[in-house]
């Protein structure tokens, strides 16, 4: 759609049919896919489903279509926002590397004051309407991970390996917005169990994308593990030890009243397949393996927080 949207430009001059409305026609469908992008829509939809676990499994039998609703509305807004920002200061770094150099930034076709209006535009709109829609403990929660996500993980992203468990904090935080939308202040150890499953979960996902594209990671300056573990045998270590954590989150969120045993049993089982994928990566240290380690990850998690939002439905 977009070749198709530049070769009209080109032409047009040289149409003697074509005016300034056909022209800025042509020019919608690409401007409005490159304002999508950066937003970063599919990273959006999987924190909007955290949200939306962590506001079902908080409020129980009391759920309100309309607060999923403000809940929902206002998150993706900030983390819209969010992903603008993360892009506008990120531009220089995307145009270094082959899988973000086509991105609106680093490729021209937006400015970069165009990005920063957008990003804190956004943030400000999703930020003021949770305050005023819900208790403000769910504003709270999502203005940590506004904050956290564009001014603290993403400068570190070039400073220190440890960006990914600084980063794994704001990422954990959307379930916790859900859950403070239902509970407020109220019962904080189910929302510490939601945060606990995505903020382990996080590591060995992200340390698989990071294997994968290391040396694209690497061109662009940012410092991630398996850039100064060539081997992969660190990488391969924490992949292991996280997806073992990841075992017993079912009686976790028991124990702090998140779920039920159907989640115990569910998230262990899920969490030995992710884990027999971590293993076969500490013996074979192959981008073909890191994949499977992704795929595995994106079987975990959804599956965790369905299981722990069914033991919560059957509770009802």
């Amino acid at each position: 759609m977009r070749k198709a949207a530049v070769v009209e430009a080109e032409v047009a001059p040289l149409d003697p049919f074509a005016g300034p409305a056909e022209e800025v026609l042509s020019a919608v469908p690409s401007r409005a896919a490159d304002y999508l992008e950066l937003t970063k829509p599919r990273i959006a939809v999987m924190a909007l489903f955290t949200v939306g676990i962590g506001y079902l499994v908080g409020a129980g039998k009391a759920a309100s279509l309309t607060d999923l609703f403000h809940v929902l509305l206002g998150s993706g807004l900030v983390a819209a926002g969010g992903s603008a920002l993360n892009q506008w200061l990120e531009r220089h770094i995307d145009a270094k590397m082959f899988r973000t150099l086509k991105r609106p930034l680093p490729a021209g076709r937006m400015s970069p004051l165009e990005a920063l209006t957008f990003g804190v535009v956004l943030g400000a709109i999703g930020l003021a309407y949770l305050f005023a829609t819900l208790p403000v403990a769910a504003g709270v929660a999502a203005a940590a991970t506004f904050v956290s996500y564009v001014w603290v993980y993403t400068p570190l992203k070039t400073m220190t390996v440890w960006n990914t468990v600084v980063g794994a904090v704001p990422g954990a935080l959307p379930p916790v917005i859900g859950w403070a939308a239902a509970c407020g202040w109220e019962k904080p150890g189910g929302a510490f169990a939601l945060f606990w499953v995505i903020f382990v979960w996080q590591l060995p996902h992200f340390l698989a994308i990071a294997w994968m594209y290391r040396d694209d990671y690497a061109r662009g300056g940012l410092r991630m593990l398996p850039h100064i573990d060539p081997t992969g045998t660190k990488t391969a270590f924490v992949m292991v030890l996280t997806c073992v954590a990841l075992i017993p989150v079912g009686w976790v969120s028991m124990a702090l009243g998140a779920a039920g045993w159907l989640s115990v049993v569910g998230c262990a089982v899920l969490g030995l397949l992710f884990l027999r994928e971590a293993v076969a990566f500490a013996r074979r240290r192959t981008d073909r393996q890191a994949r499977r380690v992704l795929r595995a990850s994106l079987l975990y998690l959804p599956g965790a927080l369905g299981l722990v939002l069914l033991d919560n439905v059957i509770g009802w």
